[in-house]
């Protein structure tokens, strides 16, 4: 068993040349969402999830994005109802959100 049963990396980064960017859709704040609400919901910590920042994960255009591992699920955002549907269906439930999820290429 690995240490985390999920391990989730939020990418923040912010690129200083203008091209579009994970931080241009306040993943900061996504990501300190979604490890607030995690510890609420006690489903953060060893044999339960993780959340981490990420710098640039390369799929900016596609952003804002986080993946979890082990499954190398990919996923993009619009609000906080959808990190929710994350926390709650594949976080604490083990079942992606298909809707949300991105393209693993």
């Amino acid at each position: 068993m690995s240490f985390y049963k999920h391990h989730v990396f939020v990418c923040t980064n912010k690129r200083q040349n203008g091209e579009p960017c994970c931080q241009d859709y306040d993943s900061g704040h996504a990501r300190d969402y979604l490890k607030k609400r995690a510890k609420e919901m006690n489903i953060h910590g060893r044999g339960n999830c993780r959340i981490n920042t990420a710098g640039c994960l390369d799929r900016c255009e596609q952003g804002p994005v986080m993946v979890v591992y082990p499954e190398e699920v990919w996923y993009t955002w619009v609000d906080e109802e959808d990190l929710e549907e994350i926390l709650d269906s594949h976080l604490a439930n083990g079942q992606p959100v298909e809707r949300l999820m991105l393209p693993k290429d």
